[in-house]
């Protein structure tokens, strides 16, 4: 079954001909004559990652072999210097939860959503050493929370709506950024009290003994995106890889989920996390990469909103404005004469 999966997704995404606009390879036949063709071999994507997460996943289902594009990949730790290479310029695609993406646009990182991402919420977590005496979240008034990676996080978001749940405010606590590698070396060496993180840090973390007081379900959205840079957008051929990646990661995400061993086994070895590691990530639940929803917008929006009045971000984000609705996340293969196509919901 995963073989034949594997040579129908060699056949999909666009031609090396593909219109100016991006159209996808199903609508080519329609393009205007006057048009402009596109040489995609001519073309090099640069794609962000986070901790191997994409890249692992992507090269499981094998869904990048035969790109008519070359592919390069930029590896970070967390968001913010992922975030940062965008605005250098340095890559031309960048992953990243909601609040990143959020605090990236009130930064004036010069990006556009392009497709939703979605996840367990429980991957992410406020955790204590095993052996520590604080047992709630209530506990936590005048501690200081390390929080990974920097200002704007899912870990921060988390920790906000964890201490409100407890009758608590940011102001009770005294809150340290610390980038996720760091941070997880200090904490298995007892040196951390309190670490708001994410995955992989967390299944780390946890696989080591740590304790969760909490984690994201019922506060986090579970909600990220995958993000493109204006200026890459606004290359025709950049534009055009970026559409057709964006069919393939979809199938990826799909095939993640129905082959979570080979996935883990993958993930394992291109991050190099330890066995109960990628499993404990890969198994948190059903992963999706789908087209950006106006639900999506609406969640996030409302998260802006709490982030603004905390002056947590530089400043006020509109997140309808960095979306980019005319790239579509589609499933298109062919076989033979006929074409498949479905719109992802």
């Amino acid at each position: 079954m995963t073989a034949l999966a594997v040579l129908v997704l060699a056949a999909c995404g666009v031609k090396t001909d593909a219109p100016v606009n991006g159209t996808a390879s199903g609508q080519a036949a329609n393009a205007k004559p006057e048009e402009k063709k596109i040489d995609l071999s001519q073309v090099t994507l640069v794609l962000g990652d986070q901790a191997g997460g994409y890249r692992a996943r992507v090269e499981a289902a094998k869904v990048l072999e035969g790109t008519p594009y070359k592919i390069k990949w930029a590896n970070f730790q967390g968001a913010a210097p992922l975030f940062e290479a965008v605005r250098s310029g340095e890559v031309d695609t960048a992953p990243a939860g909601d609040t990143p993406v959020l605090s990236a646009a009130g930064s004036d990182v010069p990006i556009k959503i392009v497709a939703t991402t979605t996840s367990p919420s429980k991957s992410i977590t406020i955790l204590v050493p095993k052996d520590s005496p604080i047992k709630s979240i209530a506990e936590l008034k005048g501690k200081t929370v390390v929080v990974s990676s920097a200002k704007g996080s899912v870990a921060q978001y988390l920790l906000i709506g964890a201490l409100k749940e407890a009758g608590l405010t940011v102001d009770d606590v005294k809150i340290s950024f610390v980038l996720p590698t760091d941070a997880l070396a200090t904490f298995t060496s007892g040196k951390i009290e309190v670490w708001a993180t994410f995955d992989p840090y967390n299944a780390n973390a946890q696989g080591q003994g740590a304790r969760v007081l909490r984690d994201g379900t019922d506060i986090n959205t579970g909600i990220g995106f995958l993000t493109a840079s204006d200026i890459a957008l606004a290359d025709p051929g950049k534009r055009a890889a970026i559409q057709d990646v964006l069919q393939r990661f979809a199938k990826a995400w799909d095939w993640g989920n129905q082959n979570q061993d080979a996935y883990a086994k993958v993930y394992q070895d291109q991050t190099r996390l330890g066995e109960h590691t990628a499993k404990a990530v890969v198994g948190r639940g059903e992963q999706s990469l789908r087209q950006v929803s106006d639900d999506d917008i609406k969640k996030v929006q409302q998260v802006s909103d709490i982030f603004s009045e905390l002056q947590v971000l530089p400043s006020k984000v509109d997140v309808g404005k960095f979306v980019d609705k005319t790239l579509a996340v589609t499933r298109e293969c062919r076989a033979g004469a006929s074409t498949l196509k479905i719109i992802l919901k």
